[in-house]
């Protein structure tokens, strides 16, 4: 609960809220979502949290940007909810890959209702070793697409 409250913390947009949370403790729903994402670890968990957008105030306000502001906020909601997860000692993964027809069936989800992430809860039970990530200089730019400067330095803020 601790980390879907934190999720639920995120700015949005128009202050419009379109997030909602399915809480999955039940086994035989659990290991029927881990089969629709094809990975068994999942049926191990004893939670697993359902991110869903329901998109109907976002669309009557921003119309076809709906959909990224729906995106932006499901993809901040996710990450408090990993930072806090982590912080409770607990773990998780995002998982993006899984059949929607399965989920929405198993759930009861409606059709107007998008699912954007399973988030499967549980005690880490070995350490996976960390991937190697792009270094901070191969991925940013300066000023422009493809500018890269290598050095910045700050300037004094100007007091009035």
């Amino acid at each position: 609960m601790e980390a879907i409250d934190a999720a639920s913390k995120i700015p949005l947009a128009g202050n419009l809220p379109c997030l909602k949370y399915i809480l999955v403790s039940d086994k035989k729903l659990i290991n029927e979502l881990a089969e629709a994402c094809q990975q068994d670890f999942i049926s191990k968990v004893s939670y697993i949290v359902v991110v869903c957008t329901d998109r109907k105030f976002l669309e009557k306000s921003y119309y076809e940007r709906a959909d990224m502001y729906s995106r932006q906020q499901s993809g901040a909601a996710i990450e408090n909810f990993l930072l806090k997860i982590t912080d409770l000692e607990l773990a998780s993964c995002w998982i993006g890959a899984f059949s929607d027809e399965t989920v929405r069936r198993v759930l009861k989800i409606p059709d107007n209702i998008q699912v954007e992430a399973l988030l499967p809860v549980g005690y880490e039970v070995e350490k996976t070793e960390k991937k190697s990530r792009p270094t901070l200089e191969s991925t940013m730019y300066y000023d422009g697409w493809g500018i890269t400067k290598r050095t910045m330095t700050p300037k004094p803020m100007p007091v009035d």
